[in-house]
């Protein structure tokens, strides 16, 4: 069961642990059980999260894999400066 977790969180990211018990039907309890040890042996990644949807709070685990950074940003970087020795003027 704990490979189809991971295969689920490598398919879909970051999932709260109440979607993932509902995406592969098994029971929360079992669920938080198996991410508790794939967060022992350092697959996944846990937080406790609060979220509020439309007024309503609701609280979870947030799960993700371990080795799932997220993206760099594109463009150019704050604080970078342009390299001006290539700048040189040979005339």
């Amino acid at each position: 069961m704990n490979t189809s977790i991971l295969t689920f969180l490598k398919a879909n990211g970051e999932q709260l642990d109440a979607d993932i018990a509902h995406a592969l039907k098994i029971p929360l309890a079992q669920l938080k059980r198996q991410v508790s040890q794939l967060s022992a042996s350092g697959d996944v990644i846990c937080c406790n999260v609060t979220r509020y949807i439309e007024g309503k709070k609701i609280e979870g685990v947030s799960c993700r894999l371990s080795c799932d950074l997220p993206a760099p940003a594109r463009g150019r970087k704050p604080g970078v400066k342009k390299d001006t020795s290539n700048d040189l003027d040979l005339g």
